[in-house]
This record gives C-alpha cells, structure tokens and sequence, in this order.
C-alpha cells in the first residue's frame, strides 16, 4: 500500500477496508463516512478528549471540519492536529473497494497516554462509520439508477 500520509513519522496507523461496486469519488464517500460537519460523538472525541483543532462550518476545502490536505484520482487525505498530535485521515475508492486509514504522530507525551485506549474505541467506530458511508453512496447510486429509468 502507498503511504499517503502528510506526517513525517507514525506512532499509530490503522486500515479498515470494504468491498463496493459503487462509483464515487473519495471526497463523496469521506464525505458520506463523516459529513460535513462533525457530529455530537465526533465533536466530543475530536475536540474535547484529543483537543483537534478542527475548522468551524461547512467549507469546500474541509470534510467535518479536518481540512482536505490532499487528494488524487482515486484517495483524499484529511489533516487536523492538537498541541499532542497530528492525524491524518485517508479516504481510498477504486478497483471494488473502499477503505480508511488513520495515520497518528504523538507530537507530545499527553497522546502517548491519551490515545492507546482511545485508539481501542476508534477500532470499533471506524469500521463502523466506513461501512455506513458506503452503503449510503451505495444507497445514492441505486436511487439515482432508478430515477433515470
């Protein structure tokens, strides 16, 4: 796998990858993993327990509030960071598959006590949210097809 991470080094990575046959662009399916903007749950791990600084609103240039930091054909990465850490998200699509990456770098000694039992919750959400995401890009697609009949 290609590292697509903007961070020099990483004291923390993860991949949960699922199977689709639904065209999207990564940017629509990080968009349908997390929205917009951040939710309740997402607000309280983000900014409250890993104190992310994370952009306020909706903005063409941020995914729930991390900002898109890159992008190509067929991934987009999500930046945000704290005082502690620095987190990269990655959204890939492409070849029958969708998966999510999370790259952390510890940039103080707070996340190396904060984030290894935040990290056993993030592996049950994780997945949880990809799948979600999927199946509403791949909800959207079947509507659309249907309409144009």
């Amino acid at each position: 796998m290609t590292v697509l991470s903007s961070l020099s080094t990483h004291d923390y990575t993860d991949r949960f990858t699922v199977r689709s046959d639904a065209h999207g662009t990564p940017e629509q399916f990080a968009r349908a993993i997390f929205g917009d903007v951040p939710n309740a749950g997402e607000l309280f791990i983000w900014r409250l327990l890993l104190r992310l600084r994370l952009s306020p609103g909706r903005s063409p240039g941020t995914i729930a509030g991390w900002r898109i930091g890159g992008r190509g054909p067929d991934w987009i990465r999500m930046e945000a960071a704290s005082d502690a850490l620095s987190a990269n998200l990655v959204v890939r699509a492409g070849g029958g598959t969708v998966s999510l990456s999370t790259f952390i770098r510890y940039d103080r000694t707070p996340a190396r006590l904060l984030w290894p039992p935040l990290s056993a919750v993030h592996r049950v959400l994780a997945p949880r949210a990809l799948r979600g995401g999927v199946a509403r890009v791949e909800r959207a697609a079947a509507s659309a097809t249907a309409s144009r009949r």
